[in-house]
């Protein structure tokens, strides 16, 4: 049966959404804000440079790892339960991360922050997909979750430098405090409690299989933009794929699996999970060459860096909230497909932009990506969770949201990956003569290795070095601009047949989105 006639949401609801936003600027904070403080808990817990990274990738490694797990787990012990439960770990593990006194206790508190992240983003969006029947106010919904995460992430930089400037490093995790406390005392007044009829139990072989499939492609990816095609990333990729392979045939033949893959039969849902995961990767690769450009190219100071995303931030709110909207009178594929076109400008501005007085033309670039990731978001979020049933939200939810991180990770592995490729190349043939072994592999090697060995060089290379990377940003970027494009045509082609949010269309539409591809799984 469509969804697009189910009774509207009233009051009630609305205030359960803006109890929502909580946990979801939360998480956005906790993306951004640690890299304000990096430097200031260097020099308090003087890190080694393996643990620097750890303190820096352990979040995201576990957040992404356990997304389906807990998806399948609010499903299973009620959504509105397991997202104070994941409230209340987040909060701990935050002040075991302010209160750090080495380097492996704010590692392993990150590590606990990311399972307890993974709880509270797929439980927002399944409790939405319960509170909001009705297409047309889940879609806007949806768009306002998006814009909520977007305001975390800009806030991040801003709170987390004020926080370092007037208190310490660990004041940076402190918010987490009060926006988990209102959370708790106002969830149980407002937000429902749903879970899956007749569900069973968690199958923890399942889970297992699926940490093992999911983490070490994560972690290949990471690996593969620092180190490239070494025989261990691909190791991890093949060891990655072989458990995915095992997990899904474990899930076909299980009564009460872990993750429905019959939901990868449903046309919409598979359209939606791909157009994420490929407009992820333009937006993962180019926040991470905007960032390293804006530092290191115009030696803008990190805060000020950290406003600069503002205007980015404010269109991705803009677009997450108008594109639903729009869809509910334009077909949602060719909505996703003409925003997308126009975000294929900033990557074009990115392959012209030059290695001085810069600042500008980035800003605006980030700004049209943005708005192609805040319709993404919004209108890919909300075919992901409508293509479900009430009683998979949370597990479709949880797709969405590894996907993302899969996507982001990704984007930052391959165009960063190229964007280095082209240093490198460019750098050899300019490499000064008569540099020690160690000064000169840093700089042969990277933009921040030139910048770290900058004391002991003239000022000349490094210039050369700027201009090197500008030219790996100039590839990534005109390579971003033919991606979104061609992802632009494919989701004109692709979501055609999806009719506008609650429109008079829709349902025929919908049903012909979630007709099952070929004989339901066995």
């Amino acid at each position: 049966m469509s969804r697009t006639t189910e009774h509207r949401a009233g009051l009630a609801e609305w205030a359960g959404l803006a109890v929502l936003a909580l946990p979801t600027v939360l998480l956005g904070l906790d993306v951004t804000i640690l890299h304000l403080a990096l430097p200031s808990l260097a020099v308090d817990l003087r890190p080694s440079s393996t643990q620097e990274l750890w303190i820096v990738d352990a979040y995201g490694f576990l957040i992404a790892g356990f997304l389906i797990t807990m998806g399948t787990l609010g499903d299973r012990i009620g959504r509105r339960r397991l997202l104070m439960i994941g409230g209340v770990a987040f909060a701990l593990a935050s002040l075991m991360a302010a209160y750090s006194t080495s380097a492996e206790m704010l590692i392993a508190a990150r590590a606990a922050l990311g399972v307890a992240g993974a709880t509270l983003m797929p439980s927002t969006l399944a409790l939405i997909s319960n509170m909001f029947a009705d297409a047309r106010q889940r879609a806007l919904a949806i768009g306002l979750w998006a814009t909520f995460f977007a305001f975390g992430m800009a806030a991040g930089p801003l709170v987390g430098g004020i926080l370092v400037e007037y208190f310490w490093w660990g004041a940076s995790f402190l918010p987490a405090l009060p926006m988990v406390g209102i959370m708790l005392l106002a969830a149980p007044l407002v937000l429902p409690e749903y879970r899956a009829p007749h569900s069973g139990r968690i199958d923890l072989f399942s889970v297992a299989l699926s940490l093992a499939a999911i983490l070490p492609i994560i972690y290949g990816i990471k690996q593969f933009s620092k180190d490239g095609l070494q025989p261990y990333v691909v190791g991890a990729f093949v060891a990655g794929l072989v458990f995915a392979v095992v997990f899904v045939r474990r899930q076909r033949v299980l009564t009460d699996p872990l993750l429905d893959v019959g939901l990868f039969r449903n046309r919409a849902f598979i359209v939606a999970l791909g157009m994420m995961l490929a407009g992820l990767v333009g937006v993962g690769g180019t926040m991470f060459l905007v960032t390293q450009y804006l530092q290191l190219v115009e030696s803008v100071p990190p805060l000020t860096a950290g406003l600069l995303y503002g205007p980015p931030a404010l269109m991705m709110m803009l677009s997450s909230i108008v594109a639903p909207l729009v869809a509910q009178r334009i077909r949602p594929g060719y909505v996703v497909a003409c925003v997308l076109a126009i975000s294929s400008g900033g990557y074009v501005l990115l392959a012209f932009v030059e290695s001085t007085h810069g600042v500008p033309m980035v800003v605006i670039a980030f700004s049209l990506v943005y708005l192609g990731l805040g319709v993404i978001a919004a209108l890919g979020t909300d075919l992901v969770v409508g293509a479900a049933p009430p009683e998979k939200a949370g597990s479709a939810s949880a797709m969405s949201e590894t996907v993302q991180e899969l996507g982001l990770a990704a984007g930052i592995a391959l165009l960063g990956s190229l964007a280095t490729a082209v240093y490198r190349v460019q750098i050899s043939e300019e490499l000064p003569t008569g540099l020690p072994t160690d000064v000169a592999h840093s700089f042969g090697d990277s933009l921040s290795g030139a910048v770290s060995v900058a004391d002991r060089m003239p000022a000349g290379p490094l210039e050369q070095a700027r201009e090197a990377f500008t030219a790996g940003v100039n590839i990534a970027g005109a390579t971003g601009a033919a991606a979104i494009l061609a992802l632009a045509v494919l989701s004109a082609v692709t979501l055609r047949h999806i009719g506008t949010i609650g429109g008079a269309e829709a349902t025929s539409a919908d049903e012909r989105a979630g007709e099952p591809i070929g004989e339901p799984a066995k």
